[in-house]
């Protein structure tokens, strides 16, 4: 299934994931492997915690024990991660638990790399 909608769509290691982003709030996960479409989470990727001053602190985070239906950037992000055969996230960029933005290593793969004259 490569569009997950519900939690119940999603495998072991996405769940597992899906709370770490939910457990974080805000802040980003780095160098974040994938292989064969599936987040790589041994060894689990460097996580870095936002912290914001002077603002209302956000209530504590409700655990995901329950089913429920996922977000459209949640559905976005792990359609992502399933059509990628092998890769690697260099940052995704964690708001409220959802992810918000990811910068991915790019590999052309029928493109060769533009090729620089000397002069």
């Amino acid at each position: 299934m490569n569009r997950p909608t519900w939690t119940n769509h999603l495998s072991q290691s996405e769940r597992r994931f899906l709370a770490a982003m939910n457990e974080l709030g805000f802040g980003r996960f780095e160098l974040l492997r994938i292989e064969h479409g599936a987040l790589v989470l041994d060894p689990w990727p460097k996580t870095v915690r936002g912290v914001r001053f002077g603002s209302e602190s956000s209530p504590p985070r409700k655990g995901l024990e329950d089913e429920f239906e996922l977000k459209p950037a949640v559905i976005e992000f792990f359609q992502c991660v399933r059509a990628t055969a092998e890769g690697v996230i260099l940052s995704l960029e964690v708001r409220r638990g959802i992810p918000a933005s990811m910068e991915t290593m790019h590999h052309p793969t029928e493109a060769e790399p533009p090729k620089f004259e000397r002069r």
